[in-house]
């Protein structure tokens, strides 16, 4: 069995006391940590603040890292400092990374390698326009961005890679993938990893779904069998539907 995620991507929202706010009033509520992972990436200037905070059964990631572990980088944040406060996850590839910042399948790449050579784990993300989508090239995509993500990490490494299709047209767009369509596109990722790894690999790794997921349709998602947890954006900034999605997923 494997143990499915809940994560949520808080993105640009909360100040410094909303996150507090929301840390305290899910600590205790949350599912036990052997049975769900529940991680939140919420952004970079609260990082410390909840590493501190969080409870027994929730975990904080990054939402983006530089691939260089120094360097003149003005604004970026290294694998380093991350290591340095006890961060244990970053996101990697997001599709808004990709669109507004410019990031490539190469740089994607770099930042993955530079994760896990930092022991820590990535959370790698692909997805397809709505235009691609429609024109049914969402499986040469899929398969260029899992391909070019995982280029020369190590079979040791896979262990601690987690995967996420997030289609870039049902992200905070309110329209959400069929669970057919979901778990077949995370079935067909699961495929490309037999491919370029092996089958136990393949069996092992997790695969998330994100897009519009939400307290309603959360449950139809995770009980597909190449579904192996939910990557939630708007919906995680409430605390009271944070819980909810997060023991639904139990």
């Amino acid at each position: 069995m494997r143990k499915p995620i809940m994560a949520g991507n808080w993105k640009m929202f909360k100040t410094y006391d909303e996150a507090l706010e929301f840390i305290y009033a899910v600590n205790q509520l949350l599912p036990d940590k052997n049975k769900v992972e529940t991680i939140i990436f919420p952004p970079a200037i609260v990082l410390v603040s909840l590493v501190k905070r969080q409870g027994e059964n929730l975990r904080i990631g990054a939402q983006n890292m530089h691939y260089e572990n120094h360097g003149a980088y003005t604004g970026e944040i290294s694998a380093t400092m991350l290591k340095s406060i006890n961060v244990k996850y970053v996101l990697v590839g997001h599709n808004e990374r990709r669109r507004y910042n410019g990031e490539t399948d190469v740089d994607v790449n770099k930042k993955v390698l530079t994760a896990v050579n930092n022991n820590i784990i990535p959370m790698i993300c692909f997805g397809e326009t709505e235009e691609q989508f429609l024109h049914h090239d969402t499986d040469i995509i899929l398969k260029r961005q899992v391909c070019e993500a995982l280029k020369d990490v190590k079979v040791e490494d896979m262990s601690d890679v987690i995967l996420a299709y997030e289609p870039i047209w049902a992200v905070g767009t309110g329209k959400t993938a069929s669970a057919k369509v979901a778990n077949d596109k995370c079935g067909l990722i699961r495929t490309y990893i037999s491919e370029l790894y092996n089958e136990e690999i393949s069996e092992n790794i997790r695969i998330l779904y994100g897009g519009s997921v939400n307290p309603q349709n959360i449950q139809e998602l995770i009980k597909e069998p190449n579904i192996d947890g939910v990557l939630v954006g708007g919906a995680s900034l409430d605390a009271a539907k944070f819980i909810e999605m997060a023991n639904l997923c139990e």
